[in-house]
């Protein structure tokens, strides 16, 4: 057992050794993303291929190597409040005009509940173009203690209110907010933020002899903060190389054949809503090929992770850096894409298992006042929905209970939901940078003395 696992772990130092020579070579993140990519499936295969009837040999590899890939996912979690809270402070700080924070923010929310009910939309062809119904599926032992579990989960979320969601979003403590001690603590901070950043505003405008010290400190902060964002960022191809060996050398090949055409079915109505980010910000003059490949190693991250809160440092330095998006547009279609209108978890996902239910409940699933119910119900449910692994548990266990379906569904699923949750988050961050992009464009904006707010050393794009 020792034997093999030294082997396996110097043959994974050996292909981090690998992409650090990448690096070495002054090769582009996206590169060295992908190459970890790459490296980090063909390692996970080779685990499963050679011992799989040793699965506790795969299971202490993957407890090492998760050292690279869960530090690295612990730091970036470790800098998103930070990164949220002072960058929010700057852009309220630094806005032309106070009332362009209302605006940016309707706008950004608008777009973010639009696209969600469209991937809605997407989901719920799919799964009737694909046949998907939940009758087919056998409830094993496991699921049926999964669906135990599931209960107690859903007894705390059936009953929330639109009303309770919007109370949730403000903040009562700052400190414990801060800490991520709730689900919609980003968008709590968020609002801590602005209103810091207004009250700083105020004060500047009451006492003009203070505003030299409040933006120079607040520009400290954030150039402090962004030189932290870029540290953390450069260990990015080896928390994927790590993150990648763990999905592929963890997952159930048995589990994945059973539900294939659900899978098939999932990826085939992300990509259509992929499609659907395309043409959207062809719309508003950006190349969608030139979108998607600035946005590549964001995207990677994020299909590795399935954490959207995680990818935030990311997806605020891509939109900045790379699409030309303000800092302001940026931090604010960034955090509220993390938890209000996930187009993947909150919007695909839930749609799909709604339409694979309806049936069970006697319902015409292309009834068109089920489906324009079911797309209201996913718009106004998506507000809040945690944007970490398991956001779309939690987002079907509102949306089905509230269109009177069975959540049975939901626990037959969970043994692959790691594989398809992993393109879903990657959506949901496309949609939360396809929203800032957007914004930018529809009112007017751009990057402007983007030096003050990158990190030193770092190119405009």
């Amino acid at each position: 057992m020792t034997g093999l696992l030294l082997v396996n772990l110097l043959v994974f130092l050996g292909l981090a050794w690998l992409v650090r020579t990448q690096q070495r070579a002054g090769h582009s993140l996206s590169r060295q993303v992908l190459i970890g990519l790459i490296l980090g499936v063909g390692f996970g295969f080779l685990l499963h291929l050679v011992y799989v009837d040793q699965s506790e040999v795969i299971a202490k590899t993957l407890a090492w190597t998760q050292v690279v890939g869960g530090g690295y996912v612990s730091l970036l979690k470790m800098i998103v409040m930070p990164l949220v809270l002072v960058s929010m402070l700057s852009a309220v700080v630094k806005l032309d005009r106070s009332g362009s924070l209302g605006k940016i923010s309707l706008t950004t929310i608008s777009i973010l509940l639009v696209t969600t009910m469209i991937a809605a939309l997407i989901g719920i062809l799919v799964s009737a173009g694909f046949g998907l119904s939940a009758e087919g599926l056998t409830q094993g032992v496991r699921e049926a203690q999964q669906l135990e579990q599931l209960g107690v989960r859903e007894a705390a979320v059936q009953n929330l209110t639109l009303p309770q969601m919007i109370l949730s979003f403000i903040p009562t403590n700052p400190f414990a907010d801060l800490t991520g001690a709730r689900s919609t603590s980003i968008i709590a901070v968020v609002i801590f933020a602005i209103l810091l950043g207004l009250a700083a505003r105020h004060v500047m405008h009451e006492k003009p002899e203070l505003e030299r010290g409040i933006r120079g400190a607040v520009e400290i902060a954030q150039s402090v903060v962004m030189r932290l964002v870029k540290m953390v960022m450069a260990l990015t191809p080896y928390g994927i190389l790590a993150l990648m060996t763990k999905v592929v050398a963890s997952s159930s090949w048995t589990d994945i054949l059973n539900l294939l055409s659900f899978i098939v079915a999932s990826y085939v109505a992300i990509a259509l809503m992929f499609v659907v980010h395309g043409l959207l910000v062809g719309l508003v003059g950006v190349n969608p090929i030139q979108y998607f490949k600035r946005v590549w190693p964001v995207l990677t991250f994020a299909f590795s992770s399935r954490s959207s809160a995680a990818t935030i440092p990311l997806n605020v330095e891509a939109q900045i850096d790379k699409l030309n998006v303000p800092p302001a547009i940026a931090n604010l279609s960034a955090s509220f894409g993390a938890t209000i209108g996930q187009n993947g978890c909150a919007g695909i996902y839930p749609a799909m298992l709604a339409v694979m239910v309806a049936p069970s409940a006697g319902i015409n699933p292309m009834d068109i006042h089920f489906i324009l119910s079911l797309i209201g119900v996913v718009a106004i449910s998506s507000f809040g929905i945690a944007g970490v692994g398991g956001g779309a548990t939690f987002a079907a266990l509102i949306v089905l209970p509230t269109m009177g379906l069975n959540i049975a569904v939901v626990a037959l699923l969970i043994s692959i939901e790691p594989l398809i949750d992993m393109a879903r988050t990657a959506l949901n961050v496309s949609g939360s940078m396809t929203a800032g992009t957007l914004t930018s464009r529809i009112l007017g904006s751009s990057k402007d003395e983007s030096s003050e707010v990158l990190p030193s050393g770092q190119e405009s794009a």
